[in-house]
């Protein structure tokens, strides 16, 4: 049976399971990026919630101290902030994930002076490098370090090693589960639809982590039970590219006659089942396991082994194409898509490339027109 609770998370910014933490004594903070180590806020008793901009149909304040010819992510996300729909965290963390990313700091506090009540009490910074490796690390577990310091020091608290070594060990069990999802839609013929999977990895980055786990378990168990396939005349595609936290994408994509078997998007799976090491120095382990991923396009150099992976990717999955999507403006996976469009079909794996809004904010009848015809470009190939 398709998970509701995950289903509501994927659509929702305002969850009732977040609102009833809060209500608990609990604290929650905002944060904009997967390079952040989530399992310090868990550690500290708190929920780390990934901010999204979803359901956003209009962009007046995100225009107004962005400007337009900026991806519409950070500005979607400036926008629901604006308009009070982030009024429950107590905190948020802005990281570099680009540049847009990186100035959504500095706009997001320009507009906490000209609308009062829009910016968190909590408000902080968080560098990442772009290399993952040499002095980088060793700077990146230093920003570790100093954002455990600055957490416990805003919210009176104490993280032990202990404390994360046990978040360190949750996360892992939730790590080894999404694993297990993502083999199930490896089958031939496959028992979840792309839809439905997109559902759980999305919840995984809102949903407090105990409900997420038990929820999980339960999708797990009921998909292996399942009789009825989808079914066995579909294609089967990957979805990779820019972040992504769009639902209806992956269900338009399904709707035009296909299954999304898996992807490479940030919100998606990417690296995020590799397991963390629990012995030894825990904030090391974290720095490790965070920075040492080149799945995006920010870590300069890692070109190569991006392609790599993607390969694998589509080939553990059984994919027969590839939809590579960016967002308008955003300048490294657009242009890193460009490479994976001319590589990908050195190596006969045929692709589709588009460019898109964010969100509700995507031109949806001529992104079904693109995906109808590659479905047909396919079925000439076969």
């Amino acid at each position: 049976m398709k998970s509701t609770l995950f289903n509501d998370a994927a659509q929702t910014i305002d969850l009732s399971s977040v609102r009833e933490f809060k209500e608990n004594g609990g604290k929650v903070v905002g944060h904009t990026c997967s390079f952040l180590p989530v399992e310090i806020f868990y550690a500290a008793g708190m929920l780390p919630v990934r901010l999204r901009g979803i359901n956003t149909e209009s962009l007046n304040i995100g225009d107004a101290y962005y400007g337009p010819f900026v991806c519409t992510f950070p500005k979607a996300l400036l926008q629901q902030a604006g308009t009070g729909a982030y009024d429950f965290i107590d905190g948020a963390i802005i990281t570099s994930g680009c540049d847009s990313m990186r100035r959504l700091d500095e706009c997001w506090r320009k507009m906490g002076q000209d609308i009062s009540g829009t910016l968190p009490s909590w408000f902080y910074y968080f560098d990442v490098p772009n290399k993952p490796d040499g002095v980088a690390f060793e700077w990146y577990e230093s920003r570790v370090r100093k954002l455990i310091r600055d957490v416990e020091k805003k919210f009176k608290i104490s993280i032990s090693d202990e404390d994360l070594r046990k978040a360190i060990r949750d996360q892992n069990v939730i790590r080894k589960a999404v694993w297990d999802l993502g083999l199930l839609r490896c089958e031939v013929p496959t028992f979840i639809t792309g839809t439905e999977a997109f559902e759980a990895l999305i919840a995984r980055t809102v949903l407090p982590r105990d409900l997420y786990a038990e929820e999980l378990t339960r999708l797990i168990d009921d998909v292996k039970a399942r009789k009825d396939p989808v079914s066995n005349t579909k294609k089967r595609l990957f979805l990779a590219g820019s972040i992504c936290d769009d639902l209806e994408l992956v269900r338009q994509i399904e709707e035009a006659g296909a299954v999304v078997v898996g992807e490479t998007v940030c919100y998606g799976q990417r690296n995020t089942c590799a397991q963390v090491e629990v012995e030894g120095d825990p904030v090391s382990a974290l720095a490790d396991h965070y920075l040492s991923g080149s799945i995006c396009p920010r870590m300069f150099g890692y070109y190569p082994l991006r392609l790599n992976t993607l390969v694998d990717r589509i080939k553990q999955t059984r994919a027969q194409g590839v939809i590579m999507q960016n967002i308008r403006f955003c300048d490294l996976h657009g242009s890193e898509n460009g490479l994976l469009e001319r590589d990908l079909e050195k190596l006969g794996i045929p692709s589709l490339r588009i460019e898109k809004e964010y969100g509700a904010l995507s031109e949806k009848g001529r992104l079904r027109m693109r995906f109808d015809a590659f479905l047909e470009q396919l079925d000439t190939q076969d």
